[in-house]
């Protein structure tokens, strides 16, 4: 049995962003966040949403500057702190003081954010292929081989990348998931494709904003990156309980970004899949789901 997925709602918040969100299960059963990255929108979700809606209210937003979400032309808008708040907000409105968080890749660059600054709102944090901030930062600063797999980060913040992005039907966007020497993903059949190009359709600067406003890259002639960063370790702590799943195939974030994680966190588990790609959340939904029905209990 699964649950009904109901999409087409929105919410707008106390700090005026409106945000589009799609559930499933029922309002008052114990909170379940589902946070995408980019390229993407709520819809990577779906599986999850399915399974959950059963025990839980599972809700899934498509983050500020992405899809139906408000999208803000001020860079300044996609600072971390600002899409908190947004997830913050959005618990608070749905009637929620805590939940469980479950995030991949931008949307756990957001997670880690909000389990560090606001661990009270949180049962627990649950990432997919998405670094730790202190170890990613110290990664782009000092480790050849990391700045090299994300200088792809440098392309997608310079001016012109939309235009490059979009070009021959979004062609290289369809690359970030089935091609650029990745193994065939058979997920990602017409029909995925055409539900992700009709999102892309609504505007993609947004999902790129959240690169270009963070520090977060490898350093360029006009750009220090992490390098010009003097962080403590100590302000990094995460006191939540946390697990990790981790598709080790990833091309951009190797595993090796796992490693000095339990340094940070009190409570630590981590699942390792050696076949499971940056996009495991598609290629292996079932064996997500049982992690997390794991995790959760």
């Amino acid at each position: 049995m699964t649950a009904a997925i109901e999409s087409g709602q929105f919410a707008t918040l106390p700090n005026g962003t409106r945000l589009h969100f799609a559930s499933a299960g029922k309002p008052g059963a114990p909170l379940i966040l589902f946070v995408h990255g980019f390229p993407e929108f709520w819809a990577e979700w779906e599986a999850q949403l399915q399974e959950f809606g059963t025990t839980h209210y599972a809700v899934a937003p498509d983050l500020r500057g992405f899809n139906l979400s408000d999208m803000p032309a001020d860079l300044g808008a996609y600072k971390a702190r600002h899409i908190v708040d947004d997830l913050r907000l959005l618990a608070a409105q749905l009637g929620y003081d805590r939940f469980v968080l479950v995030a991949h890749d931008w949307g756990g660059a957001i997670a880690w954010n909000l389990a560090i600054a606001l661990p009270q709102l949180l049962h627990q944090l649950i990432i997919i292929n998405s670094p730790h901030p202190y170890l990613f930062m110290q990664a782009l600063a000092n480790d050849p081989a990391q700045q090299a797999s994300s200088q792809y980060m440098n392309w997608l913040r310079a001016e012109g990348a939309e235009a490059a992005l979009e070009k021959d039907d979004f062609a290289l966007l369809d690359g970030f998931f089935n091609g650029m020497g990745q193994p065939e993903a058979p997920w990602f059949t017409e029909a995925v494709r055409q539900r992700y190009h009709a999102c892309w359709r609504h505007g993609i600067t947004g999902g790129l904003n959240y690169y270009r406003a963070s520090p977060l890259h490898p350093a360029t002639e006009g750009h220090p990156g992490p390098t010009a960063l003097q962080l403590d370790p100590a302000a990094f702590r995460v006191t939540v309980p946390t697990r990790v799943i981790w598709g080790e195939a990833d091309m951009a974030l190797p595993k090796s970004l796992l490693d000095g994680l339990d340094g940070f966190i009190d409570d630590l588990q981590i699942e390792r899949v050696a076949a499971g790609s940056h996009w495991i959340v598609h290629e292996q939904p079932a064996l997500v789901n049982g992690f997390l029905r794991k995790f959760i209990g």
